[in-house]
C-alpha cells in the first residue's frame, strides 16, 4: 500500500526534512485524516514530508499512511468536526431499541466489556452500537429473544460454490461494472475499502477480486449515477482520502483484546454447541478480523510472524470508516444476484450487501414480507420439529449468544415464521454458499442494516 500512496504524493525537499523534528510555523497545525488536531509533532524518522495531489504538505508514516496534513490553524479549527456525543452510557440494545419487547440479554456499557471500545462511535438511527467497535459479550445468560416459533431456520454453510459473475434478475437491473485487470492485492484492498465505506459492501476485505466486488461496484453505480473505474488506482486513492484516509492503518492490541473471552473451538454438532457457556470467538485474530471487516487469513498475511496475543503489539489492519446511516423503508433480497438492497422512503438505493439466500432444497420465501422483530446478540433455539435436521439431534437445544452462533450477532425476524435476515460465524463464505432459506450477511453488514430498518419495514424477495 505504501507504493500506492507514493504514486499520488511527491517528496518535499526542505530544511524540515533534515531536522530531527518537523518544523511548523506558529500559525500551522497538524490535522489527522479524521479531522482532529494532532497534539504533538512527530519525529522526522517517524514520518516523511510529502505533498499530495492538491499541493498540501502531508506527513506519511513508514507504511504509507497519511498521519497528518499541515494546515493553517484558523482553517483547521473552523473545519474541525465536533466530537460525537458520548455513547458509553449503559443503554439497552435488545428488541426494545426497535419498538419490540426487551430481550434482557445485556446492556451496552463499559462494564460489559472491561474497558471502552477502541474507537468512539456515532450512534445509529436507532441508537444501536456498531458491531465493529466491540466484541459482543456472551457470558451472561438471559432470556433468549427467540422462541420455538421464531427460531431461525439457518445454520452453518452447506457447501462452497465457485465464484461467479452476478446475473441480472427479473427485478434488479444494474449498470455493469468494468472488468478488473491485473491489479495488485493492495489495489483491490483499496477498492474494497472504498466500497465498504460507501455502504456497498464487498463482504470480507481480503485483497482479492471476485463476484462480491463486482456486485458492490454495480450497486454503487446504480445509487450514485456515476461510473466507477476499478482500474483507475489514483481515482480510488483520492476517493479513499476524501472518505477517511488510506485503506490500511495501524492498531495496537489491547489487554482486553488478548483476554477475550474466547473458546477453544466451535464444534459442529449442535448438542455440543449447547454445552458451551457462550459462542464467542476462538482467537484474537478471528475477533480482530471481524472487527476490521477482514478475512482472518488476510490479517495474518499483512502481519507475518506477529503474535496477536501480546498486548501492545502494533499491527496493520483495514480502516473501514464510519458505518452507513439512514432510514430504510424497503429491503430487496435478490436471489439471483445473491445481494440485498436497502432503499429509503424516497426509493433511493442507499446500501447493498452480498448475501447467501436459501438453497434448492430449502428455498427462501418469495413475494413480500415485513420485518417483525430485531434482536442483537441473540441466543438460538434449535427445534428439529420446525427447523432443519442437524446431525442426530432430535431434541430442542438452546445455544448461548455470541458471534460464532448459527445466526451470528444479529437476527432480523420476518413476518414469515422461522425466516429472517441475520449474521454468520463464517463471513468469508457470504455470497458463495447455500443456506437453509434465510438471508445471511456478514455480522457487520447485518448490524449496519439492523440499525437502519425498523419493525414493519418491507422485505421483498426476487427470484
Amino acid at each position: 500500500m505504501a507504493a500506492l500512496v507514493t504514486a499520488g504524493l511527491a517528496a518535499v525537499s526542505s530544511p524540515a526534512a533534515a531536522q530531527s523534528r518537523i518544523a511548523l510555523s506558529p500559525d500551522q497545525v497538524l490535522v489527522t485524516p479524521q479531522g482532529d488536531i494532532l497534539d504533538y509533532v512527530p519525529e522526522n524518522g517517524e514520518v516523511r514530508v510529502m505533498r499530495d495531489a492538491r499541493g498540501r504538505t502531508v506527513l506519511v508514516d513508514n507504511w504509507g499512511n497519511i498521519v497528518a496534513t499541515v494546515m493553517g490553524s484558523r482553517a483547521a479549527n473552523e473545519g474541525r468536526r465536533r466530537p460525537p456525543p458520548d455513547p458509553y452510557g449503559a443503554e439497552p440494545y435488545g428488541d426494545e431499541a426497535f419498538g419490540g419487547q426487551p430481550s434482557r440479554n445485556t446492556t451496552f456499557g463499559n462494564e460489559a466489556y472491561g474497558e471502552r471500545p477502541y474507537i468512539r462511535q456515532r450512534g445509529g438511527a436507532n441508537g444501536v452500537p456498531d458491531y465493529r467497535n466491540f466484541v459482543p459479550p456472551g457470558v451472561e445468560r438471559g432470556d433468549l429473544p427467540m422462541t420455538d416459533q421464531t427460531a431461525p431456520q439457518d445454520e452453518n454453510d452447506l457447501a462452497a460454490l465457485p465464484p461467479e459473475q452476478p446475473t441480472a434478475s427479473q427485478g434488479t437491473t444494474l449498470p455493469r461494472a468494468a472488468a478488473i485487470t491485473r491489479k495488485s492485492s493492495a489495489e483491490i484492498t483499496a477498492l474494497q475499502v472504498f466500497l465498504d465505506r460507501e455502504g456497498f459492501s464487498p463482504g470480507v476485505i481480503d485483497g482479492k477480486n471476485g463476484s462480491n466486488v463486482t456486485k458492490a461496484i454495480e450497486a454503487w453505480q446504480q445509487a450514485t449515477g456515476e461510473t466507477l473505474d476499478p482500474n483507475n488506482t489514483d481515482d480510488i486513492l483520492e476517493r479513499l482520502r476524501l472518505s477517511g484516509g488510506l485503506a490500511i492503518t495501524t492498531y495496537t492490541i489491547t489487554a482486553a483484546d488478548a483476554a477475550g473471552p474466547y473458546v477453544a473451538e466451535i464444534p459442529e454438532d449442535y448438542a455440543h454447541k449447547a454445552l458451551l457457556p457462550h459462542m464467542s470467538f476462538t482467537s484474537t485474530t478471528e475477533m480482530l478480523g471481524e472487527r476490521f471487516h477482514m478475512d482472518e487469513a488476510y490479517l495474518r498475511e499483512l502481519n507475518p510472524g506477529v503474535d496477536f496475543t501480546i498486548p501492545g503489539t502494533i499491527i496493520k489492519v483495514i480502516n473501514p470508516g464510519e458505518p452507513k446511516t439512514g432510514k430504510v423503508t424497503r429491503v430487496v433480497a435478490d436471489k439471483a444476484r445473491k445481494q440485498v438492497f436497502a432503499y429509503d422512503e424516497a426509493g433511493t438505493l442507499i446500501a447493498a450487501y452480498p448475501a447467501t439466500i436459501g438453497s434448492s432444497d430449502t428455498p427462501s420465501p418469495s413475494g413480500t414480507v415485513q420485518v417483525d422483530r430485531i434482536a442483537l446478540n441473540p441466543g438460538y433455539t434449535y427445534n428439529p420439529k420446525i427447523n432443519f435436521k442437524q446431525g442426530e439431534n432430535d431434541k430442542v437445544l438452546t445455544l448461548q449468544p455470541g458471534p460464532n452462533g448459527p445466526v451470528g450477532t444479529v437476527w432480523i425476524a420476518l413476518s414469515k415464521p422461522t425466516y429472517g435476515i441475520h449474521g454468520t460465524p463464517e463471513p468469508s463464505k457470504i455470497g458463495k454458499t447455500q443456506s437453509h432459506g434465510c438471508v445471511r450477511l456478514t455480522n457487520w453488514d447485518a448490524t449496519e442494516l439492523a440499525k437502519m430498518v425498523s419493525v414493519g419495514t418491507t422485505v421483498e424477495f426476487l427470484d
